[in-house]
């Protein structure tokens, strides 16, 4: 059981993560979501649906089509996250108390219904690992989207020197 207080922006990976955890709290004035496609990358299948088992379908669809990077509000809203706390202690705070939530629960049966709930999408990321990596790579290496890449890396240079 893990829970999850981003100190932070995060964009894909610590959205990824976020969206892996029982809990989610963030501090206001950041970030979160997977903004891949703003610079010409598509989310492989298991990242797609980890953000399915957190968001509803098609506000998922909407975020990931359109790279998507929601305010601490805006995720609260949707449900990317649980919680927002306005200062770090706050926060860890309000994990520590989610998580004694599940004290009595036996994790000899947390575990299996867990399982119902995102077992299938553990045995498709199993079943089509190798394809999807493959993909992945032929995909981004191609010229254009690493000029895309490249555009965009730039583009946040320019941002962080103003």
């Amino acid at each position: 059981m893990f829970g999850i207080l981003p100190e932070g922006h995060s964009p894909a990976g610590g959205c990824v993560l976020a969206t892996c955890c029982e809990y989610r709290v963030m501090l206001p004035n950041f970030t979160i979501g997977l903004n891949e496609t703003q610079f010409g990358l598509v989310a492989p299948p298991f990242i797609r649906a980890s953000f399915k088992n957190v968001l509803p379908a098609r506000k998922a669809e909407l975020a990931l089509c359109q790279g998507k990077m929601f305010s601490s509000k805006e995720a609260l809203d949707v449900g990317l996250i649980d919680d927002m706390a306005n200062t770090k202690e706050e926060g860890h705070a309000m994990s520590t108390k989610f998580l004694q939530t599940f004290s009595n629960v036996n994790p000899a049966a947390r575990s299996p219904m867990k399982q119902q709930f995102r077992g299938k999408d553990l045995d498709e990321l199993r079943r089509n690992k190798k394809k999807d990596m493959e993909n992945y790579v032929k995909f981004v290496t191609q010229d254009h989207v690493q000029k895309r890449i490249g555009l965009y890396l730039e583009k946040l240079h320019n941002k962080t020197k103003k």
